[in-house]
């Protein structure tokens, strides 16, 4: 079933897209959000050599395909995704999905922006609002309230430009567990510091959401990294944490989808999830 709402590079960004006062779950809760999905998977071959790594299959569905489910139900309304490495099988994806109250919009890098360079290329959409922004190849379960949604809840423009949604490494389910970060009081919610060790307390999920102008001074159509966001937000005080209260898979490597799609432990809690 083809989705009229899929469009490759082509929408006005005078365009009102993200409008956050209309039918949301809180006033502060963003209608847009970004994903990542132009990277190369270099360290998900063989399974990345005839498909993106958005489009891998866990359980039989393209990761892309959960995250869309977790924005859908935050009531996310218009999701830009930047394409590189073979962008013509993540275009034929959204082409065919059927989610009418979604609106997608590509953006092809022809040469790669890195994490930060191709967020900001989606800027012009956000019209100034905070939004998500996701990388595709984190899944997560929910608990009571989905994750998305409670991060929405407790963002506050007035104090944050960047919130994180954490993972405590204690309940890690990756080859490459890091301990990005510290809380400097004690979670869910409050700020937090780079470990410059990587012997932090709590891993990023690459789940976030940000305000624009956190992109003020950062270069046009140029590779750079989100990191030099994050540690700009932290040295202005205003670089948040939200502890993960359920499960969170990073899928960086061959091992981590071959564990998840496997019968494990880790298997039975992701399918709590995808049901």
């Amino acid at each position: 079933m083809s989705n009229n709402n899929y469009t490759h590079q082509a929408v006005n960004p005078s365009e009102d897209h993200c409008d956050n006062t209309s039918g949301h779950i809180s006033e502060s809760a963003p209608s847009c959000a970004f994903v990542t999905a132009a990277g190369l998977g270099t360290r998900l071959r063989p399974y990345t050599l005839d498909t993106p790594k958005p489009l891998v299959a866990v359980k039989g569905r393209p990761i892309l395909d959960y995250i869309l489910d977790d924005l859908e139900k935050a009531q996310v309304k218009t999701v830009v995704i930047n394409t590189h490495y073979m962008a013509e099988k993540i275009e034929d994806f959204f082409a065919t999905q059927s989610r009418p109250d979604m609106e997608f919009i590509l953006i092809h890098e022809e040469e790669l922006l890195d994490t930060g360079g191709g967020i900001r290329q989606g800027l012009p959409y956000f019209k100034g609002a905070p939004f998500y922004a996701v990388s595709s190849d984190s899944l997560w379960t929910n608990s009571h309230t989905d994750a998305l949604t409670r991060m929405a809840q407790s963002w506050d423009s007035k104090k944050m430009d960047l919130l994180l949604l954490l993972q405590p490494t204690n309940n890690m389910h990756s080859e490459d567990t890091v301990g990005d970060y510290d809380f400097t009081t004690a979670p869910p919610l409050s700020p937090i510091i780079r470990s410059k060790s990587g012997k932090g307390s709590h891993m990023w999920t690459s789940v976030r959401i940000c305000t624009p102008s956190l992109f003020d001074d950062t270069p046009a159509a140029q590779p750079f990294s989100f990191l030099q966001m994050m540690d700009k937000a932290e040295a202005a005080g205003r670089l948040y944490g939200i502890e993960h209260d359920a499960q969170w898979f990073h899928i960086s490597t061959k091992g981590d989808l071959e564990n998840l799609n496997r019968n494990s432990e880790e298997t039975k809690l992701f399918c709590q999830m995808a049901k």
